[in-house]
């Protein structure tokens, strides 16, 4: 196992999850544009790690990285053999410690609320990394800049295309749009969601639906 993935998991326990029954969002923008936000069905995913492969394909990840990977869950004590994974990758966060931390602008908020590194700009010095609570950052070894989950606005997203894992996805577990968009709404009514957040960062924009 991963010092990353070992992290995360203890994380886990320590995380506040904002729950939400049979309701959809209400959402604050605090910046001009839009809000994405993207919906991870628990209840559908099977771990494929599809995504996970179309994402380094799409996005040229250097070999060895990953820019997101599906983590096993702890089966729930209601059901023994229920089998859930976990979304690690970019939460694109409120207040996100990644952006305040970089000495460049390097790390930024786009007009679409999604948290951004511009490479022309970007030292490599490993600050948003270690500022990163949930450890989905890492600096490209060939590229010696940061990368992580942009809902890949650079190769789909600003050609007018759906992130690749939405669209590979086998059992339709991701859904991704404009968070206060009807078609948004209406997947977060469907049961109960949670996001990931923990103590002291700012609220996530990675919505995981854990029962219908």
């Amino acid at each position: 196992m991963s010092h990353s993935r070992r992290r995360f998991l203890l994380a886990v326990g320590s995380a506040v999850l904002i729950a939400g029954s049979g309701r959809a969002i209400a959402n604050a923008i605090t910046q001009k544009g839009k809000r994405y936000a993207l919906i991870h069905d628990e209840t559908r995913c099977i771990g494929c790690n599809e995504c996970a492969v179309a994402c380094a394909k799409a996005n040229d990840v250097t070999a060895g990285y990953s820019r997101l990977s599906m983590i096993p869950l702890p089966k729930s004590e209601q059901n023994d053999n229920e089998e859930r994974y976990f979304r690690h990758s970019c939460q694109q966060c409120d207040d996100a410690p990644c952006i305040s931390v970089c000495p460049t602008g390097a790390s930024y908020r786009d007009e679409n609320g999604i948290v951004q590194i511009n490479k022309a700009l970007c030292l490599g010095c490993d600050y948003c990394v270690s500022a990163c609570p949930y450890d989905v950052r890492y600096i490209d070894p060939v590229k010696h800049v940061a990368d992580k989950c942009d809902f890949c606005s650079e190769k789909r997203l600003s050609q007018g295309f759906m992130p690749v894992c939405v669209r590979i996805c086998p059992k339709n577990a991701l859904f991704f749009g404009e968070e206060e968009s009807a078609d948004v709404q209406r997947q977060l009514r469907v049961g109960t969601y949670y996001v990931h957040q923990l103590k002291n960062v700012g609220k996530p924009h990675i919505y995981r639906i854990v029962s219908l």
